[in-house]
C-alpha cells in the first residue's frame, strides 16, 4: 500500500470520520482561495496586456466573496455593448471556464438586427463559437479551475498558465477587433439616436399641450 492509499484508508475508517470531514473542509477553503487568486492574477494579466479596455472581476451572486470569472470593458462609456470575456460554469460535480462575447444587458430585437452585430456574429459562427439570448458567441476552453491538475498547474507555473488563459481574450480582440469595435460603436450611435428620438416626441407632446 502506497502513501496515498495509505491516507485514503485511514480516512476511511469510521472513527476517523469527524478528522476527515475536517480535512475536507480546509481542503475546500484552499480550493476556493485558490479560485479566487487564478481570476484576481488573470484580471492583472489581461489589464497589461490589453490597455484600451478596462477589466472587472465577477462574483457568485449567491456567495460574493468566490470569484467566479472576470469581463472588459471599452474605454467608452456606453449602457449597451458587447464585452469580452471568460467565466467558470458547473458541469455536474465539476467547473469548466468558457469565454466569448456577453452582452452587458439585454438588446433590443432592433439592436441584435444592426447590421454591424450580424457581421460580428457571423465571423464567430464561422470560427466555431456557439451563441444564445445573452452571449453573441462563446466556447469552452481546456481549463477545469478546481481539478487537481488545473490547481497544481497553477501553484507551479503560474505565469505560463496565465498567459495561455490570457491569450485567448487576445486573440479574440486581435482576430476580431475591428468588427467588434464597429459593433459596439453601432450600438452606442444607436442608443444615441434613440435617446434623442425620445426627447423629440416629448418636445411634441408639451408643444401640443400648449396649444
Amino acid at each position: 500500500m502506497n502513501e496515498e492509499q495509505a491516507v485514503l484508508h485511514f480516512f476511511a475508517q469510521k472513527e476517523n470520520l469527524p478528522l476527515a470531514l475536517s480535512v475536507a473542509n480546509q481542503v475546500d477553503g484552499t480550493r476556493q482561495k485558490l479560485n479566487n487568486d487564478f481570476w484576481l492574477a488573470l484580471s492583472e494579466h489581461i489589464v497589461a496586456s490589453t490597455p484600451d479596455w478596462r477589466v472587472s472581476t465577477t462574483e457568485d451572486r449567491n456567495a460574493t466573496e468566490n470569484l467566479v470569472g472576470l469581463y472588459l470593458l471599452p474605454e467608452a462609456e456606453q449602457k449597451i455593448y458587447l464585452r469580452p470575456m471568460l467565466e467558470q460554469q458547473y458541469l455536474g460535480d465539476t467547473l469548466r471556464i468558457y469565454y466569448g462575447l456577453m452582452w452587458s444587458a439585454a438588446p433590443t430585437l432592433e439592436q441584435k438586427q444592426l447590421s454591424a452585430i450580424n457581421a460580428l456574429h457571423d465571423n464567430f459562427q464561422e470560427a466555431g463559437f456557439k451563441s444564445n439570448e445573452s452571449f453573441l458567441a462563446w466556447q469552452w476552453t481546456s481549463y477545469y479551475p478546481r481539478s487537481m491538475d488545473f490547481l497544481l498547474r497553477f501553484s507551479t507555473t503560474a505565469d505560463e498558465l496565465l498567459n495561455e488563459a490570457t491569450g485567448l481574450i487576445q486573440n479574440l480582440l486581435v482576430t476580431h477587433r475591428d468588427a467588434l469595435h464597429t459593433a459596439n460603436a453601432a450600438l452606442r450611435e444607436f442608443s444615441r439616436s434613440a435617446a434623442i428620438s425620445v426627447v423629440s416626441l416629448d418636445k411634441l407632446r408639451v408643444n401640443l399641450v400648449e396649444r
